[in-house]
């Protein structure tokens, strides 16, 4: 059975692109575009994995990590985090708040399902 990957995401362009690629990887896609219906869908859907956008309307991406690393039913699941604010310091705070991994946009399309399969592998 394919991974169910969350692609939390409010940028169009920015979604089309991250689906894209990883339709081709045969992954089974769910979206949200903001931080509730994240919140919403991780609940409903217990994805395998989320790529999670950090800024985001109602709640943003470390809110929703937050409360997904709260809830014991769903703490597990691997969190990737993007942003398009590449600072310095930036990945370190992204993996104190709970993501496992951190990508910086411009999305690097040949990076992203490297680090998706890493994250997917038994831990």
């Amino acid at each position: 059975m394919p991974k169910k990957i969350l692609i939390v995401e409010d940028t169009p362009s920015d979604m089309r692109l991250i689906e894209m690629v990883l339709r081709a990887k045969g992954y089974t896609l769910l979206k949200a575009t903001d931080g509730e219906e994240a919140l919403e869908t991780a609940i409903r859907e217990r994805p395998d994995l989320i790529i999670m956008d950090i800024q985001l309307p109602k709640l943003n991406g470390l809110e929703v990590t937050m409360k997904l690393r709260e809830t014991p039913a769903l703490s597990h699941i691997p969190i990737i985090a993007v942003t398009a604010h590449a600072m310095t310091g930036n990945k370190e705070r992204f993996i104190d708040g709970g993501c496992d991994a951190y990508l910086s946009k411009p999305i690097n399309t040949r990076e992203l399902p490297g680090v998706i399969a890493q994250m997917l592998l038994p831990r």
